[in-house]
C-alpha cells in the first residue's frame, strides 16, 4: 500500500478501490510523459487534445495488464483527423515505470475546415483496444463505433460491449502554464467500474448510442444502486481537480468518495518510450525482394524510415535490406 504522502501525482497512475461500492478505478495525473509525447509532432490544438485524451485512457486502461504486455488503442474515422494510435508497454518489473507513445494522422486543410468539435472532427469509424501478452499468446482485440460525443464514451461503450463491466471516464486536458513559464499541456482523469461479477445482468433493451450497451445496462439492484450513486459523485469532479496541481489524487478521491471509503494501492508511474530502432526496420523490410527494396531507395541511394511515434530518421544502405540482405 502506498500512503499519501508517498504518492508523485505527475505522470502516474493510481489505482484505487471504493469498498463500499464494490468499484475500482485509477486516477491518472501526465504533465511531462505528455508533454514529450505531443512535443514530438506540431498537433492543431484539437488533434493535440485528442491525443492527449487518447494517451490518459490508454494509461488507465494499459495499467490493469500483466508485467511486460503491451496495450495499444487504434482509433480510425472517415473525417480529417484519420487516426489516433497510442501504445502502453507495462513495467518490466514491479514499480519501474510503464512507457507510452502516441500519434495522430489528420487532413490538415479538412481539418481548417472542420466546423464541430474535435470528436466530431474524426467522422464515423472505430474505436479498438488491443492486447498483446507476448510470444506464443494469441493477441486480443476488441471494437466498438466512434459514438458517444467523446472518446471517453467510445471507451465506456467498449468496456459494456466487450466485457460486459461497467466504467465510467472523467478526463480534463490543456495547456497550463505557471508564472514565467512556457504553456505545456496537462491531463488528468479518473475511471470508476464496476467490479466483476460471474454472471452478469444485461438489459434487453440496450440504452446506449446507435443500440450499444451501457454501463447502467449491466446492473441490477444494489449494484446499480452504489453503480449511480458513485457516477453522480465523479459527475461533480471539476476541471481544476481533475489537471491539478493543487490537488494530488488520493485528495481527490477523498474529496469526491469519502463515504465510499476509498483504498489506494501503489501509484504506477508512467514515462514516454518508444521501441522504435534499426532492427526493428531491417525486420519489416526482410519480407521484401531485391527489387521491392530497389523501389525504395531515393536518389542518394539510401533507403530511409522514420518513425510516426518519436520522428526517429534511419536510413540504410539497400543491400543491406530485404529477403538477400547482406549484413
Amino acid at each position: 500500500m502506498t500512503t499519501a504522502n508517498q504518492i508523485i501525482w505527475d505522470d502516474t497512475v493510481l489505482p484505487f478501490q471504493l469498498d463500499n461500492a464494490d468499484v475500482r478505478g485509477r486516477v491518472a495525473r501526465l504533465d511531462g510523459a505528455l508533454g514529450e509525447i505531443l512535443g514530438q509532432h506540431s498537433y492543431p490544438t484539437a488533434v493535440a487534445a485528442l491525443v492527449a485524451e487518447t494517451v490518459l485512457l490508454t494509461a488507465m486502461i494499459g495499467q490493469t495488464i500483466g508485467l511486460r504486455w503491451k496495450l495499444s488503442l487504434q482509433i480510425r474515422g472517415d473525417g480529417p483527423v484519420r487516426l489516433i494510435a497510442t501504445d502502453y508497454y507495462a513495467a518490466e518489473k514491479d514499480g519501474e515505470p510503464a512507457k507510452i507513445r502516441a500519434y495522430a494522422s489528420f487532413d490538415e486543410e479538412r481539418l481548417a475546415d472542420s466546423q464541430g468539435t474535435p470528436f466530431e472532427s474524426m467522422g464515423k469509424g472505430m474505436f479498438a483496444v488491443l492486447i498483446d501478452q507476448g510470444a506464443g499468446m494469441q493477441p486480443y482485440q476488441g471494437i466498438t463505433p466512434l459514438a458517444g460525443g467523446s472518446l471517453a464514451a467510445c471507451a465506456e461503450t467498449y468496456f459494456a460491449q466487450s466485457e460486459q463491466l461497467p466504467t465510467k471516464f472523467s478526463i480534463a486536458v490543456g495547456e497550463a502554464s505557471a508564472p514565467g513559464e512556457e504553456a505545456a499541456w496537462r491531463g488528468g482523469a479518473v475511471m470508476i467500474q464496476h467490479m466483476p461479477k460471474a454472471s452478469p445482468y444485461a438489459k434487453d433493451a440496450p440504452s446506449g448510442d446507435d443500440g450499444l450497451l451501457a454501463g447502467q445496462d449491466l446492473v441490477d439492484g444494489d449494484d446499480a444502486e452504489n453503480w449511480n450513486r458513485v457516477s453522480i459523485l465523479l459527475d461533480t469532479v471539476e476541471v481544476t481537480e481533475l489537471v491539478g496541481p493543487h490537488v494530488s489524487p488520493d485528495t481527490l478521491l477523498v474529496r469526491l468518495f469519502h463515504e465510499e471509503e476509498p483504498r489506494i494501492f501503489d501509484a504506477q508511474p508512467v514515462k514516454f518510450g518508444c521501441t522504435c530502432g534499426p532492427e526493428k526496420v531491417e525486420q519489416a523490410m526482410s519480407i521484401y525482394s531485391a527489387k521491392d527494396i530497389g523501389h525504395m531507395t531515393n536518389d542518394e541511394g539510401k533507403v530511409t524510415a522514420d518513425c510516426q511515434f518519436c520522428g526517429a530518421h534511419y536510413e540504410f544502405e539497400p543491400e543491406t535490406l530485404g529477403k538477400d540482405a547482406k549484413r
